[in-house]
């Protein structure tokens, strides 16, 4: 039995707004394109397109052979996680399209799993083609689709793009590089020889696809199904899957110097309760910033207590945002020292949904809030901050205070997205792990970080100082 692996996503400038889909049908044991479908389909949200991707994914790949097995790989996990029956489905816009999806091929011969975006870029490429297309007053042509070829040259780079030793403090990434060039030497050389036979197999492919002209066909719908006939070389497919391996190791322990000296450890301190808290309630920096509850107050008091009978921290620096100012000054009180304040340690802006439960965001703004699930660039409603713009403003932020209070340890007032982003990027967790961490109020968390570049996650959502 073939199996099949099908890409697909969808985009709209807007959300709603000029809205396009792209999808292409890959060969699993050799990994050959073999077609291609892309289509601008006028004004829809991000998740209708993303879904008429799959439907048209799922079509092209029923042409080529009704009876093969289908890996569907999407950056979207809303489309996903609705159609491997986890979350349901509740828009009326995308209930017709997932049905659709799901009778294309019987449910047994369909698996589907989620991808990071940059993992996903030929079905990326065909949506913004066809958007391009759209804008334009056309409907997206395969001959003149450059979508692979493009994709092809973003992996021969990626095989090529071997991890440095080098990066910001507490990057785990970078950390895993280093361990990774203590062990083997040989690997730089060994990379360059795969981009070689990478790049020397991307140039005559496109050389070939250029005097071909193409072969487009209809395929219902406005989309076009293009025949592909890119078999990636031996070489770039192990030095691909050889980063994909690296890019998930942890930060090794052990390699840097016997003494790197006394590390920059952050003391992370999510502020004390607020009348929103105990209520659950979307509470950001453009918002109505409010204060400290009683509960929100006595819990920064027992904060101060533990940590001046502790004795280690000696700076204390806050968020410039009511909750945290008040809970960094209670806490400063009792370990004799000044607060400072700096505003990269602020709360996402979480636009139009400040204010509401999670509840009432799904009801009014369903669309904006699946996007926003899925997607780390995806911002809330009216403008909010998206948590890639929050990672990059703590990551610059985390990087000024380790410079700045290097050898020491300094108590960090924050909130839970700055908080939870300091940890991930410690542990080079992706973006999504921010769904799955808790973080209490007045619950204390620390990350030391060292010389070499290293990052260690000491301690997590500790309360054990807010018991009786």
């Amino acid at each position: 039995m073939r199996e099949f692996i099908v890409e697909a996503d969808g985009g709209s400038r807007g959300n709603p707004g000029p809205a396009g889909y792209g999808s292409v049908v890959i060969d699993a044991a050799t990994g050959q394109t073999l077609a291609e479908a892309a289509e601008y389909i006028g004004v829809a949200t991000n998740n209708v397109a993303e879904y008429r991707g799959l439907v048209a994914g799922l079509r092209a790949a029923h042409e080529l052979d009704p009876t093969a097995t289908v890996h569907v790989r999407m950056d979207s996990k809303l489309v996903i996680e609705q159609m491997s029956g986890r979350w349901k489905i509740k828009h009326p816009d995308m209930k017709p399209l997932a049905f659709e999806a799901s009778k294309v091929f019987p449910a047994p011969q369909v698996t589907y799993e989620w991808i990071p975006r940059e993992q996903n870029k030929h079905a990326d490429r065909l949506a913004n083609e066809a958007m391009d297309a759209g804008k334009r007053g056309e409907q997206w042509s395969a001959s003149g689709s450059t979508a692979e070829l493009d994709a092809a040259d973003a992996r021969a780079a990626r095989a090529v793009a071997e991890p440095k030793p080098a990066g910001p403090p507490g990057d785990a990434a970078a950390g895993a590089a280093r361990a990774r060039a203590a062990l083997s030497e040989g690997r730089a050389a060994h990379a360059a020889a795969s981009a070689g036979s990478a790049a020397a197999g991307s140039s005559g492919r496109r050389g070939a696809a250029e005097s071909s002209g193409g072969g487009a066909v209809r395929a219902g719908a406005g989309a076009e199904v293009r025949a592909g006939a890119e078999v990636r070389a031996g070489a770039e497919v192990r030095a691909e899957a050889d980063v994909r391996a690296a890019s998930v190791a942890a930060p090794a322990t052990g390699w840097g110097p016997a003494d790197m000296g006394a590390p920059a450890t952050f003391v992370l301190l999510r502020h004390g309760e607020t009348p929103l808290t105990p209520q659950k309630r979307f509470s950001g920096s453009g918002g109505t910033d409010p204060s400290l509850s009683d509960v929100g107050r006595e819990q920064a008091e027992r904060v101060g207590a533990a940590l001046a009978r502790r004795g280690t921290v000696q700076a204390v620096v806050a968020s410039p945002l009511t909750r945290t100012r008040e809970t960094a000054g209670i806490v400063a009180a009792h370990l004799g020292l000044d607060v400072t304040v700096d505003d990269g340690l602020r709360e996402t802006d979480f636009g139009a949904w400040e204010g509401l439960t999670f509840g009432e965001v799904r009801e009014r703004y369903a669309d904006d809030l699946g996007a926003w699930l899925a997607d780390p660039e995806a911002r809330p409603t009216g403008d909010g901050e998206s948590f890639a713009a929050t990672a990059t403003r703590i990551a610059a932020t985390r990087d000024k205070l380790v410079a700045a209070y290097a050898g020491r340890t300094v108590l960090l007032v924050s909130h839970v997205t700055p908080i939870k982003t300091f940890v991930r990027l410690a542990l080079g967790a992706p973006p999504e792990s921010l769904f799955r961490m808790e973080l209490s109020a007045a619950s204390l968390s620390a990350v030391a970080y060292y010389a070499d570049g290293n990052a260690s996650v000491r301690l997590f959502n500790d309360t054990s100082h807010l018991r009786p």
